[in-house]
């Protein structure tokens, strides 16, 4: 576990997990938003002192930079797994049902952190909604890689609009995640993703 020593206001050295520190900052950012989160909060939630911050992380945009590193890493390992599903139907199926058991999941904030960011339109946040909207089209990129081999390999029909396909589950994943954020039960997010795979093409 990676530690940090940074020096206190009085000049006391401090000791802290930056790892736990940087989960805590996670937690901040996903419930509130990058604009929605103040140093104040970030930094009583890390329980460090605002030079510490800036000394581990350095500044808020930084900080928000790592914890979406973070975010990625332990919350959307599913879209990673997903894509070695031995069926295009079973890609998709994984990521929906993935989808939902991390934006219901009882230890972290309801919603997807990656949809709260896009929707950021404060100047300060404008790094922020950039780097969010190249990593959903790094995903998207992959997913898209995906169903092409599938329609090589005849899995899908050779008419299949795999563009159109992608835009349309990430349009579905998007929508399931602002209704998790509203307080959608689990039982309503899995009859959405019934009626997406019921609309999946199939040979």
């Amino acid at each position: 576990m990676e530690k940090a020593v940074c020096t206190a206001p009085k000049g006391r050295p401090r000791e802290f997990c930056t790892e736990q520190a940087l989960a805590a900052a996670l937690r901040v950012f996903w419930s509130k938003g990058y604009e929605g989160a103040s140093l104040t909060e970030l930094t009583e939630a890390m329980g460090i002192t605002k030079p510490s911050l800036y000394a581990a992380f350095g500044n808020k945009e930084a900080l928000f930079h790592k914890a979406l590193d973070l975010y990625e890493a332990e919350k959307l390992d599913y879209m990673r797994t997903a894509l070695d599903q031995p069926s295009a139907r079973g890609v998709v199926e994984h990521l929906l049902r993935g989808a939902v058991e991390m934006q219901t999941s009882q230890c972290d904030p309801k919603g997807c952190m990656g949809v709260i960011h896009m929707t950021a339109c404060g100047s300060e946040a404008e790094s922020i909604k950039t780097d969010v909207i190249a990593r959903r089209a790094s995903s998207q990129a992959a997913l898209v890689e995906r169903l092409e081999r599938a329609k090589r390999e005849g899995d899908l029909t050779p008419d299949a609009d795999i563009d159109g396909l992608v835009q349309y589950l990430y349009a579905v994943l998007q929508g399931m995640a602002v209704q998790a954020g509203s307080g959608a039960t689990r039982a309503e997010l899995d009859r959405v993703i019934a009626i997406s795979l019921q609309c999946w093409p199939s040979k």
